[in-house]
């Protein structure tokens, strides 16, 4: 539909004559739709009354546990609507198919190896899917354009504050990147692709160059959930020892459903334009831990454990946002503060560990190896 406008059919009846209702919708297309920020992201575009398609990965396991409570069986047309389908970043051709298939309104690049530490020990693949596996979407995108005459299909790029690695904050759209690590150069990549599209093509794209963001649903090899499934898990008797690196390093931690709005607005503006999104506050990891240790009412010290191999090969020592520009353009602040961010995900994993502990209770579970760690 060169419009770029998706109709929808409902049916209504008045004066009992029963009329078909003609309803309008945007539709967006989320890459990494079933990681932390696509589940918020799926949630608030839902909210907003749009259509959601995601891409996924095909794998043997289903990884779709953070966008359960919102799925619908496609059967059931009146409230399916958001949609999954099979591609990949390293695939060009899926990314074509979907792209001319589903006629995206606002298409949302979240998906990558995130992974900072993973990346150093995989970085060929990194690269490929967070440098070049942008590029091929970005691509996929021109090529649409091009053909449907779709001008108005807007591309947001999801950056990182690691690619400032160790340039000095505070960090603002204007501080220069200084990368220190496989992952946050291939974001530097992302993020000159989606300019030089955007100033060859014309294309509407956007760079959100996001400071650390967290939640409950954050991955567990991430170090702020790790710390916090520790920590519930030391409370309930589950485990004794929680084994770390750094715990000087400094990040600017805010909360992921405070920060996919600022995605969005991005595309809500006149014109593209790249933004940095962070609280302008920093925070150390021994601060995280001690206010995690605090919730349960337990000292961190007598729980964590310095083990050397959690240290990366480059650090990142302080990581701290200027979102000044964000704040005055887009109107966007964030509403969740550090220590409650650090609270509510305590408190997640304490119920999770205590339903946890049920299940070795009743010896379906077994964490013996978990509390022989000294």
């Amino acid at each position: 539909m060169a419009s770029g406008i998706h109709e929808s059919q409902s049916t209504t009846i008045a004066n009992g004559v029963e009329s078909l209702k003609i309803s309008k919708r945007k539709v967006a297309l989320i890459t990494g739709i079933t990681g932390q920020d696509g589940s918020y992201l799926t949630e608030f575009l839902l909210d907003k009354g749009y259509e959601v398609h995601g891409l996924i990965r095909w794998c043997s396991n289903f990884n779709t546990q953070r966008i359960k409570h919102i799925y619908f069986d496609p059967h059931n047309v009146q409230n399916a609507r958001m949609k999954l389908h099979y591609a990949d970043l390293t695939d060009a051709s899926s990314l074509c198919h979907w792209m001319n298939t589903i006629s995206p309104d606002e298409i949302y690049n979240l998906a990558a190896q995130s992974h900072v530490a993973v990346s150093f020990e995989i970085p060929d693949y990194t690269a490929d899917v967070v440098a070049t596996g942008s590029l091929r979407l970005l691509e996929a995108l021109r090529c649409h354009i091009a053909t449907t005459g779709r001008c108005h299909v807007k591309y947001y790029q999801a950056g990182s504050s690691e690619m400032f690695g160790s340039t000095p904050p505070p960090q603002s759209e204007d501080t220069p990147f200084h990368p220190r690590s496989p992952y946050a150069a291939s974001k530097c990549a992302a993020h000159w692709y989606t300019i030089n599209y955007r100033e060859a093509y014309g294309i509407f794209a956007c760079n959100g160059i996001l400071f650390n963001h967290e939640s409950p649903r954050r991955g567990e090899n991430f170090v702020t959930r790790k710390i916090t499934r520790a920590v519930a898990r030391i409370k309930i008797g589950l485990q004794r020892k929680l084994f770390l690196g750094n715990l000087h390093a400094s990040r600017d931690w805010g909360f992921a459903g405070d920060y996919v709005e600022a995605m969005w607005l991005m595309l809500q503006q006149e014109k593209p334009d790249d933004y940095v999104v962070a609280t302008e506050e920093s925070h150390t990891v021994e601060e995280f831990i001690e206010k995690a240790f605090v919730c349960v009412g337990l000292n961190w010290k007598d729980h964590v454990v310095i083990d050397k191999q959690y240290f990366r090969p480059a650090e990142v020592d302080n990581l701290k946002g200027d979102s000044s520009k964000a704040r005055k353009v887009l109107g966007w602040k964030p509403k969740v503060g550090f220590e409650q961010l650090v609270k509510m995900m305590v408190d997640e994993d304490v119920q999770l560990a205590k339903r946890e502990k049920v299940l070795v209770d009743a010896g379906y579970m077994d964490v013996s190896l978990d509390l022989d760690l000294v």
